[in-house]
């Protein structure tokens, strides 16, 4: 090259880097544009991203599961107060209620679902499960039984005890009749007994046969208090109160032997689902059709309440009426 082509060359070069650089620097908004949160940037305001779709939502819940008898019976086992059964339990009562195994075992008694409705209000209220047996041994776990002498529904609650433990009176309603009202007056009166007794539950159940007051006034003749004190050895106390508590002894450990014959856990190993109080909406007059529409057994609900006589609903008033049945959704 020339020597007077050279300063031609150079400002030809420098015209190039000039327009390099001009262009360079017109790319630099766009470099930071790519590089900043586009969560900040006003176009990104205007950009909806469609989220991806939820595996979640499409998958069904699975429907629900009845628990199992066998549940019923850990539960049982598990709260009773006294795990052992001494030699002193009464050979006469174990063998009046020998049956009482196979009645839960046998499918089409509704004695287990009772059970186990009893059972979970006796453990919510933090009881043992021995007061789960009283229906045992005052009613064979009918809801409909009648005594003679006034005893009336599942724990054979006197017209009086109904009245004094708010269980709902009134014509037409018999609430000892309902599993749902008597159930909640007798556990609420258990846990007050038991409290009373320092947490004995025989000196309790004796009290729910007898009344508080006379096994207060047999503790305090006899010397003794009830946080340690010998239930046996109350004198003053009726016999038939004694043996009430050699009843749920003798049924408790009855039951408790019967894990050991292996048919018999195979039959409460079977679908056991809960029962529920269900509150009726006003309108519904007869049992048949809340059962029709909620795809429940109609002669079983009926049986469950017979506090509404014939499957007749009557109406409440401002009271609500309460129905057990089997938890809804599960048959």
């Amino acid at each position: 090259m020339s020597a007077r082509n050279r300063p031609q060359a150079r400002r030809s070069l420098a015209r190039r880097l000039a327009v390099l650089s001009v262009a360079v620097l017109m790319a630099l908004p766009v470099a930071a544009l790519a590089d900043a949160d586009v969560e900040n940037s006003p176009a990104a305001a205007a950009i909806t991203v469609p989220a991806p779709p939820s595996t979640a939502a499409a998958v069904e819940a699975p429907p629900p599961v009845p628990r199992r008898g066998l549940e019923i019976y850990r539960q049982f086992q598990q709260g009773r107060a006294d795990q052992e059964c001494s030699s002193d339990v009464s050979p006469r009562w174990s063998k009046h209620f020998s049956a009482a195994p196979k009645r839960l075992a046998t499918p089409s008694d509704d004695t287990l679902l009772l059970f186990g409705y009893v059972l979970d209000a006796v453990r919510a209220a933090h009881l043992p499960s021995e007061y789960a047996l009283i229906p045992f041994v005052e009613s064979g776990y009918r809801p409909d039984a009648r005594s003679p002498s006034g005893p009336v529904g599942m724990w054979q609650m006197i017209e009086r005890t109904a009245r004094n433990h708010k269980v709902p009176m009134r014509n037409g309603y018999d609430g000892r009749l309902s599993p749902v009202d008597s159930t909640r007056a007798a556990v609420r009166y258990l846990k007050t007994l038991h409290g009373m007794f320092a947490g004995d539950w025989r000196l309790a159940a004796m009290a729910y046969n007898a009344g508080e007051y006379r096994i207060l006034g047999a503790l305090k003749s006899g010397g003794q208090q009830a946080r340690n004190a010998d239930p046996a050895s109350l004198a003053g106390v009726p016999a038939t109160t004694q043996a009430y508590v050699r009843k749920l002894q003798a049924l408790s450990c009855v039951l408790g032997d019967a894990r050991q014959q292996e048919s018999w856990v195979k039959a409460m190993d079977r679908p056991a689902p809960r029962l529920q109080a269900v509150t009726l909406d006003g309108q519904t007059r007869r049992i048949t059709d809340w059962a029709d529409r909620h795809g429940q057994d109609p002669a079983r609900v009926g049986r469950l309440n017979p506090v509404f006589g014939g499957g007749q609903i009557g109406a409440s008033g401002d009271t609500p009426l309460r129905l057990l049945a089997p938890e809804l959704g599960i048959n």
